[in-house]
């Protein structure tokens, strides 16, 4: 007696399966977990030579611009919230809003760089530079580290608003650009209390 192999048919299909997360937005975080290691590692070995310091800062060096980088910290801060609003509005199909939040955040974003960037002149004309001290030091390394990410972030920023303006922008885009810059943003505060304290 023969049994039959067709009666129950294991079923397939040969239609692609969506990924659950896209592959630009998995890479992106695995990128951002490195990253922030890379920061932590960074912000760690600053703490130590800050508390193992008899004189903290060191007085021959110009003190950092507390202040006036509260306002850039704040600058920063809004373009994050500018970005989670034109995701939003984006996913939501409101395409003009979205456009116009979306362009806000970029320029927040290019206005923190700019602003350091002014800073930073400011800074090495008081004497402050990467070997006139320890702080120049680990200064110029890990807000320069952070600069270079955030420069990079708003290229993809600027680059989803132009994909948009042309009438289209993947949501895997999207999405890999809110990772990038949402690291951006929530490490600079970090950042700016343990550095600039």
């Amino acid at each position: 007696m023969s049994t039959s192999r067709t009666a129950n048919p294991v079923p397939y299909s040969t239609e692609p399966r969506t990924p659950a997360v896209p592959s630009g937005v998995l890479g992106m975080l695995i990128f951002v977990a490195t990253e922030t290691m890379l920061f932590a590692g960074l912000i760690s070995a600053f703490t130590v030579y800050r508390a193992s310091s008899v004189v903290w800062p060191p007085p021959d060096q110009p003190r950092l611009p507390f202040e006036e980088t509260a306002v850039n910290t704040i600058a920063l801060l809004a373009s994050g919230v500018l970005l989670y609003l034109a995701c939003r509005t984006l996913r939501a199909g409101d395409h003009t809003k979205g456009h116009k939040f979306l362009l806000a955040s970029t320029a927040l974003g290019a206005f923190f760089v700019f602003f350091q960037g002014a800073e930073w002149v400011a800074l090495i004309s008081d004497g402050l530079t990467l070997t006139s001290s320890n702080l120049g030091g680990f200064f110029f390394l890990i807000i320069g580290l952070h600069a270079l990410h955030a420069i990079a972030a708003v290229g993809v920023l600027f680059h989803a608003w132009l994909s948009l303006r042309k009438g289209f922008v993947s949501l895997s885009l999207l999405a890999a650009a809110e990772v990038f810059w949402y690291f951006v943003v929530g490490v600079w505060p970090v950042i700016y209390l343990r550095v600039y304290l």
